[in-house]
């Protein structure tokens, strides 16, 4: 008598979403537009520096307290921080395999030169690994202070004023707000064609906005260390 055999397990939603290409650009248009949101509102708090250490530090403190009494201290603020890093570690692996995948479909050179990418386009790659590595030095620096001499915890207006005035540290800074720059631009318009809200309508608008969010947010972050090397932010 055969024994019976139990018919093969089909693989569940999520792996078949993440085995396949354009899941894998899904995952990295969703968690890249989910980055974009925070950057937004990041930098809309970065720029309350100009309103002085009251504003500064006042809004810091606020950040911490979000959910209260429901939540406990900075539980809010840690759940954001965890949904971050999630989004940034599914959109890097994302971008790697979909690159290994890119190289593997065509291991040897075309026999003619491919149109020239722009610079965004080619610099992408290099820009993330830039932005991986900035992010780590930008928590160590204004987050736990590891890397900062003379950090005081609970006092950000006064960490931020002294971290920027390190030349150095606004190279840095200022190097990576442009890499950021040119990610958002490329990177903008190529979720917007993942998810499906681009055409040959609306590519023009959607170009234009990539571009103007790219500016805004360049100019927006990099406006901190300026006003600290100029002396306006002090």
């Amino acid at each position: 008598m055969a024994l019976a055999t139990r018919p093969d397990r089909r693989p569940s939603m999520a792996r078949t979403v993440w085995d396949s290409t354009i899941g894998k650009k899904t995952i990295m248009a969703v968690s890249g537009l989910m980055m974009l949101l925070y950057l937004v509102v990041h930098m809309y708090g970065n720029l309350k520096i100009f309103f002085g250490p009251g504003t500064f530090n006042g809004y810091a403190h606020w950040l911490r307290t979000l959910g209260e009494p429901f939540l406990h201290y900075e539980w809010l603020l840690w759940i954001i921080r965890v949904g971050l890093v999630a989004a940034v570690v599914l959109h890097g692996v994302c971008a790697y395999q979909l690159s290994r995948l890119d190289r593997r479909a065509r291991p040897v050179a075309y026999a003619h030169p491919r149109p020239r990418a722009s610079y965004a386009t080619r610099t992408m790659r290099w820009g993330g690994v830039i932005l991986a590595l900035f992010i780590v030095w930008h928590i160590l620096d204004l987050t736990t202070g590891t890397v900062q001499r003379g950090f005081v915890p609970g006092h950000p207006y006064q960490n931020v004023v002294a971290a920027f005035h390190d030349w150095w540290n606004n190279v840095v800074y200022i190097v990576a707000m442009l890499a950021l720059g040119l990610h958002i631009r490329h990177g903008f318009w190529s979720a917007a064609q993942t998810l499906g809200a681009g055409s040959a309508g609306r590519d023009r608008a959607l170009k234009a906005t990539a571009n103007t969010l790219a500016l805004l947010l360049t100019a927006g972050f990099i406006a901190v260390p300026v006003g600290v090397m100029t002396g306006i932010v002090s």
